[in-house]
Parts: structure tokens; C-alpha cells; sequence
């Protein structure tokens, strides 16, 4: 009975492992040199998590999807490039945001950049992409074939 208890749990873990949010990062450079080790793409979201509408629909209707999360955990390493008023960041991370906003000339939020490891910007999407996953989804896998 307690193998089966174990087993039981274990596989409870397994899935919800499976299932848990993917982690966003803040760092690209943290990102470049994963998405270069496990071969993905990174994926660079500039938003205003706290005051940019359309950046709340995109994160409600695209990345807290499962078919998102799912596509993301094998082919991407995230980045949050967050431009908040009101959550608190360190100034550290304010200035590491506004260089990349800068170096990849943003001008309006959201903007997503995929862009292979080595930093080849391969897609860029600015403003709110319709669709739902599967519209970003087949942006980037038309990327990944660049």
C-alpha cells in the first residue's frame, strides 16, 4: 500500500510539474546562454505589467494558456522586460530595461522579440497580436525556421 501511495504521489508531482507556469525571466543574458544550452529561442516581452491593457489581454488570452506554456517549456526562455508604475523594481534591473528598450528601439507596449541565442532578432511583433496562442505560436515557429 505505501508503493502505491508513492507512486501515486509521484506521478501527481510529475504532472504538476508538467503543468506549472513557465518562468519568466529578467535577465537576457541569463537567457541567451540557457536558450543556447537546451537550443530554444529567447522570447522577450516588453510590457507594463501593471497599467498596459493591452499587455494584460495578451498575458490573460495568450501566456497563461496552456497551449502557450506548453509550446514556450520546449522551444522558449522567457523575458519579462517589465516597465511597471506602480511594482517595485531595483534600479539595477530599471536600467538594464531601458538599455533594451533603447538597443531594440521599443516604442510601444507590447512588443515581442524572438531572437536566437547569439541575439539575432528572428521576429517582432508590436501591439497585440490577435489570435490567441496559436497566433504567436505560428509567428514563432515561421521564426524558428529562420
Amino acid at each position: 500500500m505505501k508503493k502505491l501511495i508513492a507512486i501515486f504521489m509521484g506521478c501527481a508531482l510529475g504532472a504538476q510539474m508538467l503543468t506549472a507556469a513557465p518562468q519568466w525571466l529578467t535577465s537576457v543574458p541569463d537567457a541567451q546562454a540557457q536558450a543556447k544550452k537546451d537550443n530554444k529561442l529567447v522570447f522577450l516581452d516588453f510590457t507594463g505589467s501593471d497599467w498596459c491593457v493591452w499587455c494584460k489581454k495578451l498575458d490573460a488570452d495568450v501566456f497563461t494558456k496552456p497551449e502557450f506554456e506548453r509550446y514556450a517549456a520546449k522551444n522558449l526562455v522567457l523575458v519579462e522586460v517589465d516597465f511597471p508604475n506602480a511594482k517595485p523594481q531595483s534600479k539595477e534591473l530599471k536600467e538594464a530595461n531601458a538599455a533594451l528598450q533603447t538597443k531594440y528601439s521599443i516604442e510601444g507596449f507590447p512588443t515581442l522579440i524572438a531572437m536566437k541565442p547569439d541575439g539575432t532578432v528572428v521576429w517582432k511583433q508590436v501591439g497585440y497580436l490577435e489570435g490567441g496562442p496559436s497566433a504567436v505560436i505560428a509567428k514563432l515557429d515561421e521564426a524558428k525556421a529562420k
